[in-house]
């Protein structure tokens, strides 16, 4: 009810009495859930995050948190079949190593902040999220006049091409007729666009420089060249919203201690639901037990 449903735990206690006849407090509830750090949740939080940090894509995003008052971050790792929440006072790309080691050979998709774009995390197969390269660019475009807006614009168009390729590929659930010459022009006219030069507008040349870095390591249109890896990071973005729900009616965290315990339920939690679809609350009584995650039952996405 608390970690999966953003329940309040004062409200708890009333829902368990009036609905079952159980009588508990908020307290009992809090230290249960606090002494499940140790144990087979434990367990099953390690193994999700093995599972994640080994799968062939992953989708990553990070949203406020606090603990005791000071500022957090809630990171949350997802994938067809695991969910992977941490809690940490800070967002480096030491904490992202935690799951997403330098040597990953899968893609992980990001948005452009400096933890993903740091050197140990350099040899990372990376898919930039299209929705905030097109913002990026729009926040430029918006404010020039005249020859200026030219480099924006272009940009735009290409980035906006490939998106619709993207989309007719899975629309059709096959290559279409023409699409690996289309790829092929779009791809060339983005080196084009992007080759390294000196612009006189200086925001045009941000853009070329950030654009361009990213392009150069193949993070821009990588979704091309394997369509089954989104050109979005909505799916993180999703992963966090119920989090950023429950920040806004709660405190987040009180101590270290309940910030771990909130990561490993909601992570248990979110895995139980790739995994076992409706039958969640059988899965975790198992896992309390002393079992283990069980195998995926639903078709990974395609």
């Amino acid at each position: 009810l608390h970690y999966g449903l953003g329940v309040t735990t004062r409200k708890i206690p009333r829902i368990m009495k009036d609905l079952f006849g159980i009588h508990l407090t908020q307290s009992a509830l809090t230290q249960h859930a606090l002494r499940q750090r140790t144990g087979p949740l434990a367990a099953a939080y390690d193994a999700i995050r093995d599972i994640v940090g080994q799968s062939e894509r992953v989708h990553t995003d990070d949203t406020g948190w606090r603990i005791g008052g000071t500022v957090a971050y809630l990171m949350g790792f997802d994938t067809d079949t695991a969910a992977y929440y941490q809690i940490r006072r800070q967002h480096r790309n030491q904490e992202v190593r935690e799951v997403i080691s330098s040597d990953y050979a899968g893609v992980m998709s990001c948005d452009r902040g400096t933890s993903y774009d740091a050197r140990e995390l350099l040899g990372v197969d990376q898919q930039k999220c299209f929705s905030h390269l097109l913002r990026s660019i729009s926040m430029v475009v918006e404010q020039k006049r005249g020859k200026s807006l030219w480099f924006g614009q272009h940009l735009q168009a290409l980035l906006r091409e490939a998106l619709s390729l993207w989309h007719g590929y899975h629309l059709k659930k096959r290559r279409p007729p023409g699409w690996d010459e289309r790829v092929q022009v779009v791809r060339a006219t983005m080196d084009k666009h992007l080759r390294p030069r000196s612009l006189t507008d200086r925001d045009n040349q941000r853009l070329l420089n950030e654009f361009g870095w990213h392009h150069d390591r193949g993070n821009l249109l990588r979704f091309l060249d394997d369509p089954r890896i989104e050109p979005t990071n909505n799916r993180a973005e999703r992963m966090l919203r119920p989090a950023v729900i429950a920040r806004k009616v709660s405190q987040c965290s009180k101590t270290e201690g309940g910030a771990m315990a909130h990561a490993m339920f909601m992570s248990v939690l979110e895995t139980l639901r790739k995994r076992c679809g409706t039958d969640v609350l059988n899965a975790l009584t198992a896992i309390l037990a002393g079992g283990s995650l069980p195998p995926s039952t639903l078709p990974a996405a395609t």
